[in-house]
């Protein structure tokens, strides 16, 4: 017989894969009150079907998303009508980012892809003068508090789901559609390393298997 633990795992993969939710765009509200109401140059990073960048864009002149994935910025490329200020670049993070500073630079979802310190130097050296850093990211359940967040998280995330798609069933939407691999990194090394490099970087667990930190560039 299959231990219960793992019958209920089993049904709640079941349940969340028939009523898809982005997590990471949960957080763009978030990400937008942190931001100023206005600026001139942003930069997406990991900017996938391009959800982000367009909501960047209703704020900034210009607006660059960089993805690695081909697939991925194409379909962010269809999604943007002409008119909108956004472009996207198959770029790798650390070394294709488009010339210049940013006002704005977001990464959703995308630093445990990179290496961490190398990543958050490289987003430092473009992010302009005054200019604001925001990274949403994911870490690897390590400690007490990182597993109770992981189990209030779940029944959580099945009811968001449900609410969400109105209790159908629904395909994934195109966000999710985009490359991923879990995260490596402890959330306490996160902040140590992030902490070195960018200094009062202000880092906090967050439902949904999240972290978040903004950083100021004074």
């Amino acid at each position: 017989m299959t231990p219960l633990p793992q019958r209920v795992l089993r049904a709640l993969e079941q349940f969340n894969a028939a009523h898809p939710w982005d997590h990471n765009a949960h957080y763009h509200r978030w990400i937008m009150r942190r931001l100023p109401k206005r600026f001139d140059r942003a930069l997406d990073i990991g900017s996938g079907s391009g959800d982000l960048a367009r909501l960047l864009a209703t704020r900034a002149n210009e607006v660059r998303g960089i993805d690695s994935d081909p697939t991925i910025v194409s379909r962010a490329q269809r999604l943007t009508p002409a008119a909108t200020p956004v472009n996207f670049t198959v770029a790798d993070a650390l070394t294709g980012i488009p010339a210049g500073s940013y006002d704005v630079i977001t990464c959703v979802a995308t630093i445990h892809h990179l290496p961490f310190t190398e990543a958050l130097t490289v987003f430092r050296r473009h992010l302009a003068p005054g200019g604001t850093l925001v990274v949403v990211g994911l870490s690897r359940a390590q400690t007490a508090g990182d597993h109770l967040l992981g189990i209030i998280a779940s029944p959580l995330n099945a009811a968001t789901g449900w609410l969400k798609n109105k209790g159908r069933r629904a395909p994934r939407p195109a966000s999710m559609t985009a490359l991923t691999r879990p995260a490596d990194m402890s959330f306490p090394d996160i902040v140590s390393q992030a902490q070195d490099v960018l200094p009062g970087a202000r880092l906090r667990r967050r439902l949904f298997w999240r972290y978040t930190f903004v950083w100021h560039h004074h």
